[in-house]
């Protein structure tokens, strides 16, 4: 019997009423296993009307109740980790370590979300003018909402949820419908951590129930992972709906390899960053900038390495690759390799037309690498999101630069180098919101804020970090004077001498 994910709204499952529903397929297999729920306007309607009610006692609930909860989500988290890895591979595809990764930087935004009291502290302004104090406060803004790709179906949404019900927030997630089952587990765990009915709830679907989210009126704010595209019709609609949002979206990462650079630890670190999760996550190194005479041998290093990974189902633990999401992203993918050449580029390894024995009917896709790739290739133009790596070659750091920041994207960047001074002007002079210093993927600890510039990023704010404290709450500023007790009228006063 086919498994049905139904919403999670006001604290429990709730079957969906639309009649519509979509298929989740095991990427390994290509088996149907799972039908989701897809939402309609109602039913998108009931879980912001829950989240509302609910933001009527959490919002001014103590900072101690919250946090006290979230510690106790915290330990849930920890205990059931294998659990949701396992969800993770059965409907994504990845391999379980990779799918455990993936828990474990979620549980750095629940650790940051626990000590969330210390980002809520104000400022006093004493004595401002005679007997006038000032002070600025933060508060929460109400009920939010949270659209989370394919990819990280329980990383990305605990990249939102708990900042936001940390300061006080209550929370409706729309997550992948190709992924489902992660954010009910996790919905369960809030709920067995004691967090209220209706503080964070789960509706599924399609356009439908994002364009309902994103034209809401009791949503107040919106935060999104994704593609370019979608991002920047994420922030489009939801500002003209006069909505806070910080829309994440696609990007083409690269790795600047210079002469001087350990080209062992540069093409370990190209390998890992490019087919890591089959290459499905937006900071993925996809294109290495090789400088000067070293690319020749860097690529024949790169492809040592990269025949040598075994790809097969996610839950085998000899298996360091996994399918990707979807037949038809497959043959996207696939598209690019087999384009390469007609555009310029040298096919080094070609990936397309790999299957798995045993396991013909999965979204198989071996190991791509492209060398001398011209700029003008759709393979380093577009957002593969597969274990495509281009590389591209230049004479110069400057002209390495130069075609990095000619980039619309600016997500994340890469330098490998044994020069401390190229280091720290690589730093300063690229274009791109996370950058990396012999780290190929620089994705920030949770303290630090994520996010990308130009066509990687919509909104003013990064994500998670003190830039989430602060896309989650508003500023307010209370100057207040009180008369001395001393100016009180005559009479009685056994406190306040008046000769002081």
């Amino acid at each position: 019997m086919t498994k049905i994910v139904n919403h999670w709204i006001g604290g429990k499952t709730v079957e969906g009423a639309s009649g519509n529903y979509g298929p989740v397929t095991d990427p390994a297999t290509g088996a149907v296993t799972t039908k989701v729920a897809f939402a309609s306007v109602d039913e998108v309607d009931a879980a912001v009307a829950a989240a509302k009610d609910a933001y009527a006692t959490w919002g001014t609930s103590s900072l101690a109740k919250r946090t006290t909860i979230l510690f106790k989500f915290r330990a849930l988290l920890e205990a059931n980790r294998d659990a949701i890895a396992e969800l993770i591979t059965a409907e994504h595809g990845k391999v379980h370590s990779d799918a455990l990764g993936e828990v474990a930087r979620g549980l750095e935004i629940v650790d940051l979300a626990c000590g969330i009291t210390v980002q809520l502290k104000g400022e006093l302004s004493t004595e401002v003018a005679s007997r006038v104090d000032v002070a600025s406060i933060r508060q929460p803004l109400g009920v939010v909402a949270g659209i989370t790709p394919f990819n990280f179906p329980a990383m990305v949404p605990m990249w939102m949820f708990p900042i936001a019900v940390a300061t006080g927030n209550t929370f409706v997630l729309k997550p992948s419908e190709k992924d489902p089952s992660a954010s009910l587990k996790i919905a369960e765990l809030l709920a067995e951590a004691g967090l209220p009915d209706g503080v964070f709830n789960v509706v599924h679907g399609d356009k439908v129930a994002v364009d309902r989210l994103l034209e809401h009126p009791d949503v107040k704010a919106v935060s999104f992972v994704g593609s370019t595209p979608i991002a920047r019709y994420i922030h489009t609609t939801a500002s003209a709906n006069g909505k806070r949002v910080q829309a994440l979206g696609g990007a083409k990462n690269h790795m600047l390899v210079l002469p001087d650079a350990d080209l062992d630890a540069a093409a370990d670190a190209a390998v890992s960053a490019a087919y890591g999760s089959a290459g499905e996550r937006c900071m993925a190194i996809s294109a290495v900038v090789a400088v000067g005479s070293i690319g020749d041998e860097l690529v024949e290093k790169i492809r040592e390495r990269a025949e040598k990974i075994k790809i097969g189902p996610g839950n085998d633990p000899t298996s360091e690759m996994g399918p990707l999401i979807t037949a038809v992203h497959r043959d996207k993918v696939a598209s690019y390799v087999t384009g390469a050449a007609a555009e310029g580029a040298e096919v080094v390894l070609d990936g397309t037309g790999y299957t798995v024995e045993g396991f013909e009917d999965g979204h198989w896709i071996g190991i791509s690498l492209l060398d001398k790739v011209p700029t003008s290739a759709k393979a380093y133009t577009d957002e593969i999101f597969g274990p495509v790596l281009c590389v591209l070659r230049v004479d110069t750091y400057d002209e390495g630069v130069a075609l990095i920041n000619s980039s619309p994207f600016g997500n994340g960047t890469a330098i490998f180098t044994r020069d401390g001074g190229a280091a720290r002007r690589f730093q300063l002079e690229i274009e791109a919101g996370m950058v990396g210093v012999n780290v190929p993927i620089p994705v920030p600890v949770g303290y630090h804020s994520f996010g990308g510039w130009k066509d990687s990023l919509f909104g003013d704010h990064h994500i998670y970090g003190n830039d989430g404290t602060h896309f989650y709450t508003r500023g307010k500023v209370v100057t207040t004077r009180w008369p001395d007790p001393a100016d009180a009228p005559t009479g009685v006063d056994l406190g306040f001498p008046r000769n002081h």
